[in-house]
C-alpha cells in the first residue's frame, strides 16, 4: 500500500488542440502541477486527505484556466452561478453549496459546512451570506469573469439560435475541477467545484454539490470526484456507483470506473478521478482528453490535457 495518494481533474471534454495556443495549454498544465504540489505538501507532511482536496481545488478554482471560481462559466443571464462539495471518507460528513453568486472560493464554503455539521448545503443567497458571515472572501461577479467565458457564451447562444447546440465545441459548454485522496493514516476524501456550463438555465444546478453523485468518499473503499453532464452523474448517482461497485462486488478501482464512465456514462462525455484504499488511482475519460494530474508518495506529479503524459515541471519548461 501507498502511503498516500492525490489525483485531480480540471474538466473533461477538454478542449480541441486548436482552441489554444501551446503557451495556454502548458500554463494550464502548470496550474495542475501547482494544484497538485499544494495537496501534496499536506500530504507529506503528514496531513489529512481532507486538506489535501481543499488545497489542490483551491488552487484550480483561483487559476483561469479552468471553469471553477476565477474562469467559471457564465448561465443565459451572463451571471456566474458556482456550485462546490466536499466529503470526509472517515465520517462520511460532507458540505456543499450551489448556485452561488459572490464566494471566492466555494469549496472553502463546502468546507465549512462540513465542520458545521448542519445544514449540509446551502444554495443561493444563502450560500453567499453564510460565506461573508464566516469571514470567506467574497467577490463582485465580475471577478470571475474572463474574455475566454464570455467569447464561449456568445458562441453557445448563436448555437442555439442556429439550432446547432449539440454540434458545440467542449470549449464552449462545460468543465469542472476535483481532486480526491488517501493520506498516511488512511483516511479518503474527495472535493469538486464547477460554474457549470455555459449558457446553462438561470437557478441550474448540476451534481458537483450532490453528495453521491459528483463527490464520494467513503474509508476502506475509495473517493471519487467526477465531470461531466451533471444530469447523468445524478441519476446514475454515479460517485456512490463507483464505491458500490468496489465494495460490494470486489471489482478494482479501474474496473469501476470504467464501467462506469465507458459504459454507464457511454453516451455523454464524462470522466473521473478516484483513488482506492490502498493508494490506486484511475482517471478515465470517454472524451478527446480530461485535464488531469496525480501525485505519488514519493512526490513524483505527472499531469496530461490528452493522450500525452507529462513530468511537472520538467517536461513544461
Amino acid at each position: 500500500m501507498t502511503k498516500f495518494a492525490l489525483a485531480i481533474h480540471g474538466g473533461c471534454g477538454v478542449m480541441a488542440r486548436l482552441d489554444l495556443d501551446e503557451e495556454e495549454w502548458i500554463a494550464a498544465r502548470r496550474d495542475l502541477g501547482r494544484a497538485l504540489e499544494a495537496g501534496y505538501a499536506v500530504l507529506e507532511s503528514g496531513g489529512r486527505a481532507l486538506d489535501a482536496v481543499q488545497a489542490a481545488v483551491i488552487v484550480m478554482e483561483d487559476s483561469p484556466h479552468f471553469n471553477a471560481g476565477h474562469g467559471a462559466a457564465l448561465n443565459e443571464n451572463g451571471v456566474h452561478e458556482l456550485d462546490a462539495s466536499i466529503m470526509d471518507g472517515r465520517s462520511l460528513a460532507a458540505g456543499a453549496v450551489s448556485a452561488a453568486r459572490h464566494v471566492r472560493n466555494p469549496v472553502k464554503a463546502a468546507r465549512a459546512l462540513l465542520e458545521q455539521g448542519d445544514p449540509l448545503l446551502l444554495t443561493g443567497p444563502a450560500a453567499d451570506r453564510f460565506a461573508e458571515d464566516i469571514g470567506l472572501a467574497v467577490e463582485p461577479q465580475n471577478y470571475f469573469t474572463t474574455g475566454r467565458r464570455r467569447a464561449a457564451l456568445a458562441a453557445m447562444k448563436a448555437h442555439v439560435e442556429a439550432g446547432t447546440a449539440a454540434r458545440a465545441s467542449e470549449s464552449e459548454k462545460h468543465g469542472t475541477v476535483g481532486a480526491v485522496a488517501l493520506d498516511s493514516h488512511g483516511d479518503l476524501a474527495a472535493a469538486t467545484s464547477t460554474g457549470g456550463y455555459n449558457n446553462k438555465p438561470d437557478g441550474r444546478v448540476g451534481d458537483s454539490p450532490i453528495i453521491g453523485a459528483g463527490t464520494y468518499a467513503r474509508n476502506g473503499v475509495c473517493a471519487v470526484s467526477g465531470t461531466g453532464k451533471g444530469e447523468y452523474f445524478i441519476r446514475h448517482v454515479a460517485g456512490h456507483e463507483v464505491a458500490s461497485r468496489v465494495d460490494y462486488l470486489g471489482e478494482s478501482l479501474e474496473t469501476a470506473t470504467r464501467k462506469v464512465i465507458m459504459n454507464d456514462l457511454k453516451d455523454v462525455g464524462a470522466g473521473l478521478v478516484a483513488v482506492d484504499a490502498q493508494g490506486a488511482i484511475a482517471a478515465p475519460y470517454n472524451t478527446d482528453g480530461m485535464f488531469r494530474g496525480w501525485v505519488n508518495d514519493k512526490g513524483e506529479i505527472f499531469v496530461a490535457s490528452h493522450a500525452e503524459v507529462y513530468r511537472y515541471p520538467e517536461d513544461l519548461q
